[in-house]
C-alpha cells in the first residue's frame, strides 16, 4: 500500500517508444499461427496518444509496462513483440490502426482502447479475423458477437448505475445530469438516469432529459453551468473524461456551484492524470468506480508499492485495467499450450477463473466483462498520500 507522501504525478511518465522498447519490436512477416511455430507472440496495442484522451492513454501504457517489468518482460513464459497504434478520437485513427495491426503486423492478440467509438471500430475486424481482443476501456451496448471480445474494465452504464441509489437516498431534491454527446457519454449518463428514475428520482434538467455537450470540442462549459444554476437542482451528476473533465471541474468550481450544489460523478471525472490538473477544484467530489488506490488487499498492496517505486505517484483505474489485461494474457498464454495461437489463447481466456486484481478479485461473466465490486470514493487531499480518490464505502457488485 502507498503510505508515504506521493509527489505530483508526471504528465507523461514515458513515451510510446519506451513501451515498445520494454516489450520488444514488431515486424513479423509470418503468414499464420502454424508458421510462427513457437516464436514471439505478437500483440497489438491501441491507446490514445493524441487528442482529448491522451492522458488516459498514458495511464494505460504505464499499467501495461509495469506488469511486464515486474514479470520478466514475458507473458505466460513466452517472449512477446508489440506494435503500438494511436487510438486518437476512436474513429478514423482506430479504423486505420486496427487494419494495420491485423493485416500488416499480423498480430495474435489486440489490447487496448478507451472510447466506445474505438471499440465499435475494432470489434468487427477482430471478430472476422478471430483474434482475441482484450479491451481496457468502456464496453458499449451495441456489440453482438462477443466470442473474441473481452473487457477487463467495465460496461459503459456501470459507473452511473452503481452510484444512482446512493445519490437518490442522500440528495433531497432533483439532480441535474450532464455528459458529452457521443456513444460513451450517452451510455454513462443513461446508466445513472435509468437507475435513478427507476428508484423514484427526478431530474432537474428541463423536460426531464439529460444534457449533452458537443464532443470533443467543448472547452467552455460556462453556458451549461449557468443553465444548471437556473434550475432547482440539489446536486449534479456528470460524466466527462480527459481534458473535458479538467475544464468542467475547474469551471464548476469558479462558477459558484462548488460548495452549494454537490457534484457526483462516474469516477472517470476525477480519475488519473486529470485529478492532478484539476487540483483543489476537485476536492470533495464523490464518484463511483471499480478501483480506489487505498483498497486493502494483497494484490493492491503489491501493485501500489511497485507502481509507486516505478512512477512516484498514486495509481488509478486506467493503470489497473491495462495491468489486468497483461495478467489475463499471462495466465491465458501459459494455459494455451507450448505453441499458443490466437484460437488457443482465446479458449484459455474463456476458461480463466477468478483473478487476483488490485481492484479486488474478479472474473469474466457471461458478457465477457468483469463481475466486480464498485466503490464510492471521494477526492481528498491528505498529507501522507497527496490528492486521491479515497474509498468511502462499497456500493454494489455488477456483472452477469
Amino acid at each position: 500500500m502507498i503510505r508515504r507522501r506521493i509527489p505530483r504525478r508526471l504528465a507523461a511518465a514515458f513515451t510510446v517508444a519506451a513501451v515498445l522498447t520494454a516489450a520488444g519490436c514488431s515486424g513479423s512477416s509470418l503468414d499464420d499461427d502454424q508458421e510462427r511455430a513457437g516464436g514471439p507472440i505478437r500483440i497489438g496495442l491501441m491507446w490514445p496518444q493524441s487528442g482529448v484522451l491522451k492522458t488516459v492513454g498514458d495511464d494505460f501504457a504505464q499499467g501495461w509496462k509495469l506488469y511486464l517489468d515486474t514479470h520478466g518482460g514475458k507473458l505466460g513464459g513466452h517472449e512477446i513483440t508489440t506494435t503500438f497504434v494511436d487510438e486518437a478520437d476512436g474513429k478514423q485513427a482506430a479504423q486505420n490502426g486496427i487494419k494495420k495491426l491485423v493485416n500488416q503486423d499480423r498480430v495474435d492478440v489486440v489490447v487496448g482502447t478507451i472510447s466506445s467509438d474505438a471499440v465499435e471500430n475494432v470489434h468487427p475486424v477482430i471478430t472476422e479475423k478471430k483474434i482475441p481482443y482484450i479491451a481496457t476501456g468502456g464496453r458499449p451496448d451495441t456489440l453482438k458477437d462477443l466470442t473474441y471480445t473481452w473487457h477487463t474494465s467495465w460496461q459503459n452504464r456501470d459507473a452511473g448505475q452503481a452510484i444512482a441509489d446512493y445519490i437518490r437516498t442522500n440528495v433531497d431534491g432533483p439532480v441535474y445530469a450532464i455528459g458529452p454527446d457521443y456513444k460513451g457519454g450517452w451510455d454513462q449518463v443513461a446508466g445513472f438516469v435509468d437507475a435513478y428514475k427507476a428508484g423514484g428520482g427526478t431530474l432537474a434538467n428541463p423536460g426531464g432529459k439529460a444534457t449533452f455537450t458537443p464532443f470533443p470540442n467543448t472547452t467552455n462549459f460556462v453556458p451549461y453551468l449557468n443553465a444548471i444554476q437556473a434550475t432547482d437542482a440539489k446536486a449534479v451528476f456528470a460524466f466527462f473524461g480527459g481534458t473535458n473533465a479538467i475544464d468542467f471541474v475547474k469551471q464548476y468550481a469558479t462558477s459558484g456551484l462548488k460548495g452549494k450544489v454537490p457534484l457526483y460523478a462516474g469516477g472517470f471525472l476525477t480519475e488519473g492524470a486529470v485529478l492532478t490538473a484539476q487540483g483543489s477544484a476537485a476536492d470533495g467530489i464523490y464518484s463511483s468506480l471499480n478501483y480506489a488506490p487505498d483498497l486493502d488487499n494483497q494484490a493492491n498492496r503489491d501493485f501500489a508499492t511497485a507502481f509507486d517505486a516505478a512512477y512516484k505517484t498514486i495509481p488509478d483505474l486506467y493503470n489497473v485495467t491495462a495491468y489486468d489485461a497483461a495478467l489475463v494474457l499471462d495466465r491465458a498464454i501459459a494455459a494455451a499450450g507450448p505453441n499458443p495461437t490466437s484460437a488457443s489463447i482465446n479458449e484459455a481466456i474463456k476458461n480463466l477463473g477468478a483473478l487476483p486484481s488490485p481492484r479486488g478479485e474478479w472474473k469474466f461473466g457471461t458478457e465477457h466483462t468483469p463481475i466486480q465490486p464498485w466503490y464510492l470514493r471521494q477526492v481528498r487531499s491528505e498529507f501522507e498520500r497527496g490528492r486521491a480518490n479515497v474509498r468511502v464505502q462499497d456500493l454494489t457488485t455488477l456483472g452477469k
